[in-house]
């Protein structure tokens, strides 16, 4: 008899004797394969022991991980966007200051050329009565060509040109026939200008029409 046979029933009145189960997948006296008994394995589970599958497990902490990169995504965006803003000041800064010092520069010029001014105007004066000889001549001539050369200097006014009221200055007007257009008789000063930059207009007497 097997011992899951020995019952728990003996002779009337018997105490009941231990059940034994034998769990064993093979019958040790056929050599068979025992049944699987799903229905005890599931009467032996309870609620209590289902554990949550791996993807319900990991959720709680995957929405924190991307509510982590979100924020850190939004604060590099923030961040790329003071840096951009930086720069652009910057830039905007060195374009001030480059054209704070070519303004500084032209300005500088403009002060030297007029403190040259009447020293020009007597180097003018010699050389029209031909008194610009010699070594005084030599130095005149470099201190003009070093002005024209390196900081645009330039002397302007002649006879016969077109009156232009923004360059010239007429001290004297006679009116003439056949004069169609207002124009230099004589030059009484020279002007100078610094690039587009009028220093000291032209002073002149004019011809203009009758």
């Amino acid at each position: 008899m097997r011992p899951e046979e020995r019952g728990s029933s003996g002779a009337e009145g018997a105490p009941d004797e231990p059940v034994i189960r034998d769990k064993r997948r093979i019958d040790p006296e056929t050599g068979d394969v025992r049944p699987v008994d799903n229905g005890g394995a599931a009467a032996g589970e309870t609620a209590g022991d289902e554990q949550p599958s791996g993807d319900e497990s990991e959720q709680p902490g995957l929405a924190e991980a991307k509510a982590e990169v979100a924020d850190l995504s939004d604060q590099l965006s923030r961040r790329n966007a003071d840096l951009y803003n930086l720069q652009q000041e910057y830039n905007n800064y060195v374009r001030r200051a480059k054209a704070a010092a070519v303004e500084q520069q032209a300005a500088g010029v403009v002060e030297v050329v007029e403190a040259l001014l009447g020293v020009l105007d007597e180097i003018e004066l010699a050389r029209q009565h031909g008194d610009l000889t010699g070594p005084l001549g030599a130095i005149a001539e470099k201190l003009e060509s070093t002005l024209t050369q390196r900081f645009d200097v330039e002397r302007y006014g002649a006879e016969g040109e077109e009156f232009d009221p923004e360059l010239h200055e007429a001290l004297m007007s006679t009116p003439q026939e056949g004069v169609e257009t207002t124009t230099i008789a004589q030059v009484m000063q020279p002007g100078y200008r610094v690039g587009e930059r009028v220093i000291r207009a032209a002073r002149v007497a004019v011809n203009s029409p009758s």
